[in-house]
């Protein structure tokens, strides 16, 4: 079995959800020991285990939570301890398998009201001591001390936990104010963990929803270098017909969950209120994430003895990569593929752009995992029967790597010349939730593909002679949630080849400059063409802002178009905004591809006139 802190540093991992709310779900009463089902009603806890083991959790508790002395004599069943701790951790680590880690799951002897004193500790050392042996006698694979509000408890129930040689993760429980009932902010307990030798990983549990909970991470995730965890309740409990019921789907938990891994989050579970649906929800999205999911590594070739290619250069690639390459400013126009298989309305907006002067046509590959007519099949009508280029979006997410690379050298010999090589939204932020994704590489790994195709090699080291010509596009992201990785991510495609890049909708141009000014003291100097999204309405404004990764929109750009009463403010108002954020960065950048939203290409040209 790996360990858990060699897992953690490879990839965020999942822990399963909550144990009460099954138990209850199963028709348990709340008077009930429920730790004491793992002897009186093991099928009933295992079959729980099993649930979140299927449902995709690289890391089960145990049932033992409340499995110590202090606990179990308001039961009457102190003496049982033993027998009771020890069949929590053979079921969990029965329905675990070879694959998933056991977790001895340890909470706390005080409640969040008492006081800590001198007085408690020689009390609570021997009756965490007696628990935890038992525990780690049977095998866990860490220790996780959950739900402790009193950091000297959490932080002696850690020097006991240590003295048995495994890993040590303690997990505290504050309100949506970050302040546990006696006033400790969440910044005092994230430190002081963090300077304590025997705590291996820090973070967060119950009291707060997802939402609460990504926003705890944020402030305690710059405090500390140790893995950071977080289980958040499934929202906050409302009461129907007499019951308290956690309202939180599993998609909206999932989602803020998402955006805990992209900040930084090394582990995600969920607490009260959460089921194994939400569990498989978040597995299936997580671990399809780029960054989460292990890609193939592609080596360059580039180097290797082979025989002589005339590698192209940029400008003799096309009309686009000239313009680029001589410095002058591009314009492409971004017109997404029908649902149908009728063409010509797009083949007329294309027309209409080339009129008025457009250098390209920019053409997502499945935008938001939505399904198409070809993007590769549109481009390559476009090219044919407009005449105008085509900036082909080239996404990791629904081909293996043999396939990817048969496209782009199908796609190049039937006359595209530019792509633009992203990585792709998972199936689930589309209308395809039970699809699944392949990326074998990410975006970095596609790019040395082509740099290796443009140099003549295939993935394997083969000869392509003669190689291919394609134009390297990449996305950047400068209002990405970790600016630091994101930045890395960039340079990291600069490293492999890409030639010049293309920005999300850019909303914040001191974000933009500050970016660009980072990447140029990392070497990382190519040229960029800003997205450029005109605002039709306020409505537009937030879906962009709350439900598009990558997009954000100042509140002072949120206000000015709350001003818009109507359709036609609304969109003058948004064209007006466009231009001014065009003017601002003008001196920076390469060029400018605009949207058009809801396919209204007018929009798009009047931004650029």
């Amino acid at each position: 079995m790996n360990n858990i802190l060699d897992l953690i540093k490879e990839r965020p991992l999942i822990f399963d959800g909550a144990m009460g709310t099954m138990i209850y779900s199963k028709g348990v009463f709340i008077n009930t020991c429920y730790e004491h089902l793992c002897v009186t009603n093991p099928k009933l806890i295992s079959g729980i285990h099993q649930e979140y083991v299927d449902a995709g959790a690289d890391v089960i508790e145990t049932n033992s939570y409340g499995a110590n002395r202090i606990k179990l004599e308001g039961y009457g069943l102190a003496e049982q301890l033993e027998d009771i701790n020890r069949a929590a951790v053979r079921l969990a680590r029965e329905a675990a398998g070879e694959d998933v880690l056991v977790a001895g799951s340890v909470g706390p002897c005080l409640k969040s009201d008492q006081l800590f004193g001198d007085r408690h500790a020689d009390e609570l050392e021997a009756t965490f001591r007696e628990q935890m042996a038992v525990l780690a006698d049977e095998g866990i694979d860490l220790f996780l001390i959950e739900t402790f509000t009193h950091i000297q408890e959490a932080q002696l129930a850690a020097k006991i936990a240590k003295e048995f040689e495994v890993p040590v993760f303690v997990s505290m429980t504050v309100g949506k104010d970050g302040e546990t009932r006696r006033g400790e902010k969440i910044e005092q307990l994230v430190q002081t963990l963090d300077s304590d030798p025997n705590v291996d990983g820090v973070g967060v549990n119950c009291g707060v929803g997802p939402a609460a909970a990504f926003s705890l991470a944020e402030r305690a995730l710059p405090l500390t270098k140790k893995p950071f965890t977080a289980m958040a309740n499934a929202g906050v409990p409302q009461l129907v017909e007499g019951r308290m019921i956690y309202m939180s789907t599993p998609e909206y938990f999932t989602e803020y969950c998402k955006r805990m891994i992209q900040l930084g989050v090394r582990a995600v579970g969920g607490c009260c209120g959460t089921t194994p649906e939400h569990i498989a929800e978040m597995a299936r999205n997580i671990k399809s994430l780029s960054g989460v999911k292990k890609h193939v590594i592609i080596t360059s070739h580039t180097s290797q003895e082979k025989p002589e290619v005339d590698v192209i250069p940029m400008a003799e690639k096309c009309r686009f990569g000239a313009k680029l390459a001589r410095g002058e400013k591009v314009t492409s126009v971004e017109i997404t593929p029908p649902r149908s298989i009728d063409l010509k309305p797009m083949l007329a907006q294309c027309q209409t752009c080339k009129d008025s002067g457009i250098d390209a046509i920019n053409i997502p590959d499945g935008p938001r995992a939505s399904a198409r007519i070809s993007p590769m099949v549109a481009a390559l009508a476009v090219e044919r029967e407009v005449g105008i280029e085509t900036v082909l979006h080239y996404c990791c997410r629904d081909r293996n790597l043999i396939g990817m690379q048969s496209d782009l050298l199908g796609g190049y010999a039937g006359g595209l010349r530019n792509y633009l090589i992203i990585t792709g939204d998972p199936p689930k932020l589309g209308d395809y939730p039970d699809s699944t994704a392949v990326f074998d590489v990410d975006a970095v790994g596609l790019t040395q593909v082509v740099t290796n195709l443009n140099h003549g090699v295939d993935v394997g080291g083969n000869p392509i002679n003669p190689p291919t010509g394609i134009l390297i596009g990449v996305g950047a992201n400068p209002c990405a949630i970790e600016p630091e990785r994101e930045l890395q991510h960039y340079i990291n495609k600069i490293n492999a080849g890409a030639e010049y890049a293309i920005t999300q909708p850019i909303f914040d141009p001191e974000a933009l400059l500050r970016f660009m000014d980072a990447a140029d003291a990392k070497g990382g100097s190519i040229p960029v063409v800003a997205g450029v999204w005109p605002l039709v309405s306020l409505r537009n404004a937030e879906f962009l802002a709350n439900e598009v990764p990558g997009v954000e929109i100042p509140d002072a750009i949120l206000e000015r178009m709350s001003h818009a009463k109507t359709k036609e403010d609304g969109r003058a108002l948004g064209i007006e905004i466009a231009r001014e954020i065009c003017e601002a960065i003008s001196d920076r950048v390469a060029g400018y591809q605009v949207s058009a939203p809801f396919g209204i290409v007018d929009l798009a040209l009047r931004v650029l006139e």
